[in-house]
């Protein structure tokens, strides 16, 4: 259980960050790079759960899940590698929060028609609120993968599945909030010549 008794320690001063395991790391590092996106990420989907909760209850509920999934995903990024000195096994994202997170998608894609262009950010507060979650999450995507070729630990491969689907759900949903699709703002190439 986590217990904050003092929110400022001083100890990041001098540009660096603990890790799980306490060791300390710059805090341009890839791998902190990569949770603090991770942290962007679920703080955009905060912003957008103020448009879901009551119009879009159980996209909501889906979302708090997430939320909640992506602290998950920090706690796995922050505790690189397996020491069992450590007397604990570390957090790590898992098949089930993958495999739950799809069905999440599929059951909301049932009822969108099929894209016939790209889909600009837009439509409604929520939608776009999402697709600004969306972004935010394919950049700690991008983020986790340089982390996991230049640190000497590997980042997990559920956690990369996770991040990946975590962005397909967010496009999903917006797409879900603006009327299953019918009030999504398509782009037209060209448009403006």
């Amino acid at each position: 259980m986590v217990k904050l008794n003092k929110i400022y320690t001083r100890t990041g001063d001098d540009g660096t960050t603990g890790l799980v395991h306490g060791a300390r790391r710059r805090k341009s590092d890839p791998r902190i790079e990569a949770f603090g996106t991770v942290d962007e990420a679920n703080a955009c989907i905060g912003l957008a759960r103020l448009h879901t909760g009551t119009d879009h209850p159980e996209i909501d509920r889906m979302l708090a899940l997430i939320q909640n999934d992506l602290f998950d995903l920090g706690a796995d990024l922050a505790t690189p590698g397996d020491d069992p000195t450590q007397g604990y096994e570390p957090l790590r994202i898992v098949a089930a929060q993958v495999e739950r997170i799809e069905a999440d998608i599929d059951r909301l894609n049932e009822s969108l028609s099929p894209l016939r262009s790209f889909v600009l950010p837009g439509g409604s507060p929520a939608a776009a609120a999402l697709h600004l979650a969306r972004t935010v999450a394919r950049r700690a995507e991008r983020a986790m993968v340089e982390a996991g070729s230049t640190d000497e630990a590997p980042i997990g491969a559920e956690a990369m599945k996770y991040i990946n689907r975590v962005s397909d759900f967010l496009f999903v949903a917006a797409r879900a909030v603006n009327g299953n699709g019918t009030a999504d703002v398509l782009w037209v190439p060209g448009a403006n010549r």
